[in-house]
């Protein structure tokens, strides 16, 4: 199992994990708030039969003291006592505007109707009496409580994650780095070496055709070696026309391709885009994305590089006719280590990511792709005009 398949199957246990969690809890709040429920309606009962009790004119006196300390325990549920026309007659626990107390006690009224079974208090000789009620507050906040719990665990999972991606970003970085000095590093002694071998070569004899193929390979390595000294320090930034700089690419590559792969540049007649890039480091992304390509199409097939001034931008299209990438890999292709090729590191497109938007303050994605026909990669550079 790949990393990348492992860090989705841990994603997924905990996003299952979250939902188990949160199922949880609210079945046992919604659980915990019924009892509550039912036992305030319980409360209620007592209470109406008090309330009878109290307006019944045979109730002995012995137990009025009892009745009304059944009446005055009741602070926290609120309740309206009506009659059958819904006239309100009592009301306890209401807190009521005092500019506008009849209006604000029949919208309380209508709310406990359409809420809450009413309570029938019989008082004899068919006289009915209904008493409607809300819930206590203590119920109404345990009812919220999940959500807020819910949003709490939230809030406390971002800022973890958010921290936990920082410092490992971090410490990506730092590899990132130390990795590319000690590469620079290990290819500046070999490289050095062989550019005086090929000075050697090239005395001896001058139209030496392999001396000078050989001059250009080991200038592409001081160009290479060059490249990985600049990762981890801020590059310097030029205006520079892109059209020269991809066709120096393009033409780099065209003697070290397969002929049936056909390699062209596309670009507005007349126009010449301008942005502000380290020659050295754009190159790089560029040489990224046609290599990619390359090894898309095996051997047969197309790539067009388009370059469009757009408004304020510059857009640099690298299309091909190969095998093509499914939807949820767009995203992948640019996290470190993830390759669908058989040999490789996985790192061309990190890298291109990190020199295109860390560096140039651009944008790249994969523009569109369908499987079997091709994949187009999108690099959206500020454009400056000289």
């Amino acid at each position: 199992m790949s990393y990348h398949t492992r860090k989705k199957v841990w994603k997924l246990l905990l996003l299952l994990g979250a939902v188990v969690i949160g199922s949880f809890t609210l079945l046992y709040t919604y659980r915990l708030t019924n009892q509550l429920k039912e036992e305030e309606r319980k409360k209620l009962e007592l209470w109406q039969e008090a309330y009878r009790q109290l307006t019944d004119v045979d109730a002995p006196e012995s137990v009025i003291p009892l009745i009304l300390q059944i009446i005055s325990q009741n602070t926290t549920i609120p309740l309206i006592i009506a009659d059958g026309d819904d006239n309100i007659l009592v009301h306890r626990n209401v807190a009521i505007n005092q500019r506008d107390s009849v209006n604000y006690l029949n919208k309380v009224f209508t709310k406990m109707k359409s809420s809450t079974e009413p309570i029938i208090i019989d008082l004899g000789s068919q006289e009915f009496q209904y008493l409607y009620y809300q819930d206590s507050l203590l119920i109404r906040a345990l009812s919220w409580f999940p959500i807020v719990q819910l949003l709490v665990v939230a809030l406390f999972i971002v800022v973890a994650y958010l921290a936990f991606s920082s410092a490992r970003k971090a410490e990506q970085d730092q590899v990132w780095v130390g990795m590319s000095k000690e590469t620079a590093h290990q290819l500046g002694t070999p490289t050095s070496s062989l550019l005086g071998w090929v000075d050697v070569l090239q005395m001896r004899d001058e139209d030496s055709e392999i001396a000078n193929e050989l001059a250009k390979d080991v200038k592409r390595l001081q160009v290479i070696t060059d490249r990985f000294s600049k990762i981890g320090s801020k590059p310097e930034l030029k205006n520079e026309e892109l059209l020269p700089v991809v066709n120096d690419i393009v033409n780099y590559l065209q003697r070290r391709i397969a002929s049936q792969v056909d390699l062209q540049v596309i670009c507005d007649e007349g126009s010449k885009p301008v942005a502000r890039i380290n020659n050295v480091l754009f190159q790089w992304v560029l040489e990224n994305l046609c290599k990619n390509a390359i090894d898309a199409i095996k051997g047969s097939g197309s790539i067009v590089i388009s370059l469009i001034s757009k408004n304020d931008s510059v857009i640099i299209d690298v299309k091909d006719s190969g095998k093509g990438l499914q939807r949820n890999q767009f995203k992948s292709v640019f996290q470190p280590g993830y390759t669908t090729k058989l040999r490789g590191w996985g790192f061309g497109l990190s890298l291109a990511k990190r020199i295109v938007e860390g560096y140039h303050n651009g944008k790249i994605f994969v523009k569109e792709s369908e499987v079997g026909k091709g994949t187009t990669f999108r690099i959206i550079l500020p454009l400056n005009n000289k």
